[in-house]
């Protein structure tokens, strides 16, 4: 059975059924202005029977419920959503500028070429338009909402259409007149007769095309489920920004009565705490988008529909999938919602517990935020589980060999699927590792072509400094025990080892000296003293400093634990020192990622920027 039909509607019946209600715009769809040219073109299209585009609209009253606004500049307290009979998948740029211009007694809304907000009334020079289509551009024109038209930067009146009488006397039609002109009609004949026959003539000419122009229509059945017709609506948006699975689930849910928006973002006039509010209190949280969250619902609520079909005993195709796909988060039941969201509001709580256990301190550091879409839903499913020892050492595991195996870059929605039915059957089965730990690995040649913060390997490596315990340069604490306070204040970053001026006064250029072999997490009071002079100096300078007061053997235990070899350091020794940071690095990715590192001797891309993201060049 076909799921669509193709017919044609007059445009005079199509705005009527808007006028009145039977035609209404689901509230997915976002208030919409064309700007001035845009509305002229239209006109002018529609007055030359050229096509405008076909109208897709979709059946009401199936399963597929959304919430139902009018048309804009409809009042919606004269117009039900009981009313609708169809809604407007595509056209609504087009539809609601015809109803405005054509069926309105009020100015439209719209837009000049500077994108200010501006409101004209539409009118058609009618000597001009009957000199033929290619006049139409210039004899359809806007005025403003007096209905004056001005130039010389609104100072002069060029023309003063502000009365009906005026009109005549200009020989200019109001747009709004186009589909019903009786009225003005007389009121020309009796202001001018002499004027009328020439009328009759743009009449039967220019409005006879707007009152027999047909449109055509494209109509979903009610019959489509909601996924099918929000990726309809999202294959022939190709105007405007696609919309968000939040905002086509926020129009959904709110056909049963529950305002997403405010459940996410919170009410203020209620003061109820959104989802949102609640996250933004963990440093960790506050890059967490509303699709974010929904994947992660996802994959909470079809992995347990999965575990209940297994256990009903379903096998192959008849057993649900588990997915974040972008389909199957927009087919998410209200009811999913309701049963999860405070459950996964605190497993992402609880992810960044884990996050901040595991030494990271910001949103900055996170080399992935998509990873934190299957971190929050395994423990979520793993409830307090996720504390114990064995449990939390696979989570680590799990995690960190997907930040050094760089494997949760571009479309992941599959990997998200497969780790959270893996991990969770590795912990609680003790089943075979997740396809992520096994298919992590990471090159030695990968340390040399490092460069960029934004590269995940980059910033899981300095984390794992803190991980394991590195204390600041100056302020000699460990960094991985700083409150938040002490984080901010102390501005932690990565900066040079050897600094960037010293290295290049050595002729080591940018490719070598900006690698992560030469970085470390310091203080910034640390970096300022290091500036651009060599190790040997500045670690001497520190160590005297009032604050710090250190002798050498103290120092070598705090540099010890950045994985610095301290001899060559303080001997400037640059190609030594690099080497033996390289073999530390090693251990300590091979120890977090719980295997060992194979190198295929391939080589490696290098494909980064040489960065300079430090500032020890005085």
């Amino acid at each position: 059975m076909s799921t669509f039909d193709s017919t044609k509607c007059r445009l005079e019946d199509l705005l009527k059924n808007i006028m009145t209600g039977t035609i209404q715009l689901p509230d997915f769809q976002r208030g919409w202005v064309w700007d001035d040219e845009h509305i002229r073109s239209l006109l002018v299209s529609i007055a030359r029977a050229f096509p405008v585009g076909a109208v897709m609209l979709l059946e009401n009253g199936g399963e597929t419920k959304f919430k139902i606004r009018p048309v804009e500049g409809i009042d919606p307290s004269k117009i039900t959503p009981e009313k609708a009979e169809k809604l407007i998948l595509d056209g609504q740029q087009r539809l609601t500028s015809l109803t405005q211009v054509l069926m309105f007694t009020a100015p439209v809304a719209t837009r000049d070429n500077k994108k200010r907000e501006i409101k004209k009334f539409y009118y058609i020079d009618i000597e001009k338009a009957l000199q033929g289509p290619l006049s139409y551009e210039e004899a359809i024109f806007g005025v403003e909402a007096d209905k004056m038209l001005r130039v010389n930067f609104g100072r002069d009146i060029k023309l003063d259409l502000s009365s009906a009488e005026k009109e005549y006397s200009n020989f200019c039609f109001p747009c709004n007149q186009i589909l019903n002109s009786d009225m003005w009609e007389e009121g020309l004949n009796a202001y001018d007769p002499a004027k009328f026959s020439r009328y009759m003539e743009f009449r039967k000419v220019v409005l006879g095309e707007f009152r027999k122009y047909d449109v055509p229509i494209i109509e979903l059945k009610k019959e489509n489920k909601k996924e099918a017709v929000c990726l309809v609506f999202e294959k022939v948006n190709t105007g405007g920004v696609p919309l968000s699975v939040f905002e086509l689930l926020t129009a959904s849910y709110a056909a049963d009565g529950i305002n997403l928006r405010d459940e996410w973002y919170g009410n203020k006039i209620d003061g109820a705490e959104g989802i949102h509010h609640y996250l933004y209190r963990q440093r960790l949280l506050r890059s967490i988008e509303p699709t974010d969250f929904f994947q992660a619902l996802s994959l909470l609520h079809s992995y347990a529909l999965r575990q209940e079909d297994i256990r009903n005993g379903k096998t192959g195709k008849q057993i649900t999938g588990v997915s974040a796909k972008r389909e199957t988060v927009l087919s998410l039941p209200l009811s999913a919602y309701q049963d999860w969201k405070i459950k996964l509001r605190d497993g992402f709580w609880n992810a960044a517990k884990f996050l901040r256990k595991e030494s990271f301190f910001s949103t900055a550091d996170l080399p992935y935020r998509t990873q934190l879409v299957p971190l929050a839903a395994a423990i979520t499913m793993l409830g307090e589980h996720w504390l114990e020892q064995k449990v939390y050492d696979k989570l680590a595991q799990w995690y960190w060999c997907g930040v050094l195996g760089e494997l949760y870059g571009g479309a992941v929605e599959t990997r998200f699927a497969n780790d959270v039915q893996e991990l969770l059957e590795w912990i609680n089965n003790n089943g075979t590792e997740p396809s992520t730990v096994r298919d992590a690995n990471f090159q030695p040649g990968r340390l040399d072509t490092l460069r960029s913060r934004t590269s995940a390997a980059y910033k899981g490596i300095h984390v794992l400094f803190q991980r394991n315990g590195a204390r600041d340069f100056f302020w000699k604490s460990t960094i991985r025990d700083l409150d938040e306070t002490d984080w901010e204040d102390n501005k932690l970053d990565i900066h040079h080892i050897f600094p960037k001026a010293w290295c290049e006064a050595k002729g080591i250029g940018p490719a070598q000296y900006n690698s992560v072999l030469n970085k470390t997490p310091i203080s910034y009071k640390a970096n300022r003293m290091i500036g651009g002079k060599a190790p040997s100096d500045y670690l001497l300078q520190i160590q005297k400093h009032p604050t710090v007061q250190l002798n050498d053997a103290d120092m070598d235990t705090i540099l010890s634990t950045h994985c610095l070899d301290t001899v060559s350091l303080r001997n400037n020794d640059y190609l030594t020192f690099i080497e033996e940071r390289r073999s530390r690095l090693l251990a300590k990715i091979t120890g977090a990622m719980g295997k060992a590192i194979i190198d295929s001797t391939e080589i490696i891309a290098d494909d980064e920027s040489d960065e300079d993201d430090d500032f020890d060049n005085p």
